[in-house]
């Protein structure tokens, strides 16, 4: 186990632990939140001895290994797997240890034909991937992991989730994935105001804990800062009086008995909301059948996508890394062109694109101020300042140069120039990689409030079930539109590749008190799957040609609308007529299809629900540790 007993450490007049206390016990897995700076990965580095702490002891039984996701990747191994199995322990029972790298190696999205790539020749990404795997092949008593999932997709992130639930050792865990947290660890300590409070259960029951004590705080504080006011009056008002002489040293010693609460500072956090551009149509930007790829020699990263993005839509992007995600954004964005099918934007479109490639775009030289008032010439210095201190760069901060900002910093100058200019569409590219979990927090309320559309990329799947009502999904091959939420996905899909659990010991013969087994569970969900195909699929495609439909006719009204200005400007009474009258069917006719439409979806809806409800009768009929 770890122990660590009034630790402080401080950087300048900068405290960061002050007499800090606590204890990593056998088999605990521990979430570590905080703010961004309050400390967290600095007491990693204490604990590995990276840095020296100012007082305090922290103890490590010998023969106790500690491991950590290192950021700076050094390899020695010639291979992937060599690499993986590097620190791999010898276990005595003839545990087949490269079975298990490979495993390991496969949930964090390698393939086997990897296996023997010579490991500088990986991504960025992947070489992070492969030291997560060396260090989760190698078993320490002690595993520290440090925002692991920045470098995973969707899929590799719910499969570390379920690895480090069956992790035996101990664990400190730091993410800004407050699902992720909460679904791995079994014990929460949170740094706050240079102490830290450990708790059994998740982030919410540690805030929650942390907002009473600081109300019972300031509750306190404030009743003696009224009795100290009503003493300090009694002895200024009788100290003359001799016959009060012993009341008014009794308030005096009282008074020095009391000591002083200290007023609590505020902690400041992202606070803002997406400035709106106003915007009368239905639909924003149709894209149809759209494709592209780099090489034309190459396979398709998107092949004949086909989706529209209205008013108030809300679309989640997912998918592995890699497979096109950023590439639809940046079609989208108009930064690159498809080589089949067309992007249509409406004219009226005011874009804003926030994404992670974007940070090299800022201007090193530039203060945070500077980059602000940047993005438009008639922008005033204190609204800039505003917008400055909404993303926490309050009086001298929004003076700092880009050059020697972070990474989350510079996330955070991102979104304050996304904020500057009015936007009726928003594409957010994993926005939250680099902010702590309170502003995350006040992102997705921003996003929640946001009267325009929003099309999300994120690996986060508490984002993704708060925000996403559609999807774009990059799997199988292929990218394709998906009508319903995260949940519904994973209910009526799933991932392709997903790693399916483990079979139990009982065979496909046996069978639980309802009878149904593995095969046969297996069997039903296929059959489930056809007929919901067949059910929803024919509503599917009538909901997708009304949409383009409905498209189609508000592009003719545009049109028309032009040349009914033009028409009335040259005096041409017979034009005038009959595109007033074709403009006022084309605009009844999508009254009624968007009745349709309507009438459609709840149809789609109710189907949909009925089915989800048979399965979830099936499903729960399975045997424990089924695969559902």
């Amino acid at each position: 186990m770890l122990s660590v007993a009034n630790l402080s450490k401080s950087y300048g007049n900068q405290v960061i632990f002050d007499g800090v206390s606590f204890a990593v016990n056998p088999c605990e897995r521990v979430g570590l939140v905080g703010r961004n700076g309050s400390g967290k990965t600095t007491l990693f580095r204490l604990i590995l001895g990276q840095e020296e702490y100012d007082s305090g002891t922290i103890t490590i039984p010998k023969r106790y290994r500690v491991g950590h996701l290192s950021q700076h990747v050094r390899f020695k191994g010639k291979t992937v797997l060599k690499e993986a199995t590097l620190e791999m322990p010898v276990h005595e029972d003839g545990t087949d240890e490269a079975f298990r790298a490979k495993k390991i190696l496969l949930g964090l999205g390698f393939t086997s034909k990897d296996f023997d790539r010579d490991p500088l020749e990986l991504s960025g990404g992947f070489q992070v991937r492969l030291s997560l795997a060396r260090v989760l092949v190698s078993e320490p008593n002690l595993l520290l992991l440090d925002e692991p999932t920045n470098y995973l997709d969707i899929v590799s992130v719910r499969w570390l989730i379920q690895f480090l639930k069956a992790w035996r050792n101990e664990l400190i865990l730091i993410t800004h994935d407050r699902n992720f947290m909460d679904s791995a660890v079994t014990h929460t300590m949170g740094i706050h105001r240079t102490k830290i409070k450990k708790i059994a259960g998740s982030t919410h029951k540690l805030y929650e804990q942390i907002l009473q004590e600081e109300e019972v705080y300031e509750q306190t504080r404030v009743n003696e800062e009224k009795k100290r006011a009503e003493a300090e009056e009694f002895i200024n008002r009788f100290r003359a009086q001799a016959n009060r002489a012993k009341a008014v040293q009794s308030r005096i010693k009282m008074l020095e008995k009391m000591g002083k609460l200290e007023k609590m500072t505020e902690h400041n956090g992202l606070d803002f909301q997406f400035r709106a551009a106003p915007f009368h149509g239905k639909w924003l930007l149709e894209a149809e059948n759209v494709s592209f790829s780099f090489d034309h020699g190459s396979t398709p990263l998107v092949d004949g996508l086909s989706f529209a993005i209205r008013k108030k839509d809300r679309i989640g992007v997912i998918g592995k890394n890699g497979k096109g995600k950023t590439t639809l954004f940046n079609l989208l964005a108009g930064e690159l062109f498809p080589l089949g099918g067309r992007i249509a934007v409406h004219q009226n479109v005011k874009l804003a694109y926030f994404g992670q490639t974007n940070i090299d775009r800022l201007d090193p030289g530039r203060t945070v101020e500077e980059e602000i008032l940047g993005v438009r010439q008639d922008f005033s210095r204190n609204a800039a300042r505003n917008i400055c201190g909404a993303m926490m760069f309050d009086g001298d901060k929004a003076l700092k140069r880009v050059a020697v900002l972070s990474g989350g910093e510079k996330s955070r100058v991102l979104l304050g120039k996304l904020l500057v200019s009015p936007s009726n569409l928003l594409l957010l590219d994993e926005p939250t990689n680099h902010l702590d979990m309170e502003s995350i927090d006040s992102l997705v309320e921003a996003i929640d409030v946001f009267p325009g559309a929003v099309v999300i990329v994120t690996h986060s799947e508490m984002i993704l079930n708060a925000v996403a009502k559609k999807l774009i999904v990059f799997d199988k091959g292929k990218a394709t539109l998906f009508h319903g939420t995260y949940r519904d996905f994973l209910e009526r899909v799933g991932w392709d590749d997903e790693e399916k659990a483990e079979p139990s010991p009982a065979t496909d013969r046996e069978r639980d008190k309802s009878g149904v087994g593995r095969k046969e569970l297996k069997r039903l969900r296929a059959e489930f799957i056809q007929t919901r195909s067949k059910i929803l699929g024919p509503l599917e495609r009538k909901m997708s040609a009304l949409e383009n439909t409905i498209v189609g006719l508000e592009e003719k009204i545009n049109e028309e609308n032009q040349s009914l200005m033009r028409a009335t400007t040259m005096g041409e009474g017979k034009s005038i007529a009959a595109l007033s009258i074709s403009i006022h069917e084309a605009r009844n006719n999508i009254e009624r299809f968007f009745d349709e439409l309507e009438i459609l979806t709840r149809t789609h809806n109710a189907r949909s629900k009925e089915l989800e409800e048979k399965w979830s009768e099936l499903s729960r009929s399975a045997p424990p540790g089924e695969d559902r």
